[in-house]
């Protein structure tokens, strides 16, 4: 069933809290990438056109020791979100509970913002204290969840407070993301290929079988994919193994007979290194060497498996693209998604968002997912505790 949006909720002179994504990327002060900010901007706006007061809460970075905590100070997003939002007056509230946080809150007026100190400053925040997600509660009237980065996971800001809040609602941010994966995971338009690389089948293991059961072929590229080589007999060098994973390897094959879809050669190289020595061979790696991308049969391979496809789910890159020299079998996957005509394409976050960004299809795609974590669990099956925490539509 459809769970409430924020334009459900009547806004107007309420005090909405709003649990945002603005786990920014800096160093000190200065704020190298505002994606973030960027993506939270449109249901700020809505909820401040509306009349809205709005207390806006997000965590930055990991907070264990005082040395974090002056690291990871959330100040440093309200200058930019003012920025973002000409005439809204956004203030910064520096703690996290108290008479200070309480009479800033009291003092809001219809269409301002109140950004709190990083949620992660209290320790019960990931341990989603009950005491503190009905503090944080009762600071407001409303509670919306735009935080898709963090839906994965029931702390404090996403769960506890709208068990403590009747009306609560999902954001724009998350409604696209929910929207969007759901259409390509849940509904797909057939033929449906999936594609999944990065390191470490163990990482990917309930996303492989999940999509066996959905999608009609599974493209596996990336380290993994040399744990299914040994698992067919393959020498694979010194590439990327878990020895561990070779028996369940072996079972992933037997299930996916017909479906799962390997590379057929690699790039090598004689070290980890974009200056290493390399050469194009097949499924077998010679020991001292390392695959460390996909080669150019297996990129032909894979585009003849998504010709016609229009349903793409992608998570994973095809090899060290942070290194140019292996970065092509992830650029040729990247562009023949993207010109897959009348297709849904959907990215998964996490490396094959930064893949697809820095390679510049960011606007080729039908949608790239802002959280790697809560779209791979999404792409598992699992229950997502942040949005299923939310009201449904009446």
């Amino acid at each position: 069933m459809a769970k409430k949006t924020v334009k459900d909720l009547d806004v107007n002179g309420k005090k909405v809290i709003v649990r945002a994504d603005l786990n920014v990327p800096h160093k000190g002060s200065e704020i190298t990438n505002d994606n973030r900010v960027k993506a939270a901007v449109p249901t700020l706006k809505y909820l401040t056109d509306n009349g809205a007061k709005v207390i806006l809460m997000s965590h930055l970075g990991k907070v264990k020791t005082d040395e974090d905590k002056a690291k990871n100070d959330l100040s440093i997003v309200a200058p930019r979100l003012a920025e973002l939002m000409p005439g809204v007056t956004v203030k910064f509230c520096p703690v996290t509970r108290g008479e200070e946080l309480e009479a800033m809150v009291d003092a809001l007026k219809p269409g301002e913002i109140l950004l709190m100190q990083n949620t992660r400053y209290e320790k019960g925040e990931s341990k989603n204290d009950p005491e503190l997600g009905k503090y944080w509660a009762g600071l407001g009237d409303m509670f919306v969840e735009d935080a898709f980065g963090s839906v994965h996971r029931a702390h404090a800001s996403t769960v506890g407070i709208p068990s403590n809040l009747e009306d609560n609602a999902l954001g724009f941010l998350v409604e696209k993301e929910v929207d969007m994966l759901g259409k390509a995971v849940d509904d797909p338009v057939h033929p449906f290929v999936a594609i999944l690389g990065g390191a470490k089948v163990s990482d990917k293991i309930a996303v492989i079988e999940n999509m066996l059961d959905k999608a009609d072929k599974v493209i596996v590229g990336g380290g993994m994919a040399f744990t299914f080589e040994k698992a067919l007999g393959h020498n694979v060098g010194s590439s990327l193994l878990e020895e561990d994973k070779i028996d369940l390897a072996k079972q992933i094959l037997k299930k996916g007979e017909g479906k799962l879809v390997l590379p057929v050669d690699y790039v090598i190289a004689d070290k980890f290194a974009n200056d290493a020595n390399t050469q194009v061979v097949g499924e077998d790696i010679p020991d001292g060497w390392m695959g460390l991308d996909i080669g150019p049969k297996s990129i032909e391979l894979f585009k003849e498996t998504l010709n016609g496809a229009k349903t793409v789910v992608w998570n994973g890159p095809m090899g060290v693209f942070e290194m140019p020299n292996f970065a092509n079998g992830t650029l040729q996957v990247c562009e023949a998604i993207s010109e897959l005509p009348g297709a849904t394409t959907v990215i998964g976050g996490g490396d094959s968002a930064a893949a697809a960004i820095q390679l510049g299809f960011e606007d080729k795609f039908s949608h790239i997912s802002t959280g790697g974590g809560a779209s791979l669990e999404y792409m598992e099956g699992k229950t997502l505790p942040g949005i299923a925490i939310i009201k449904d539509k009446d």
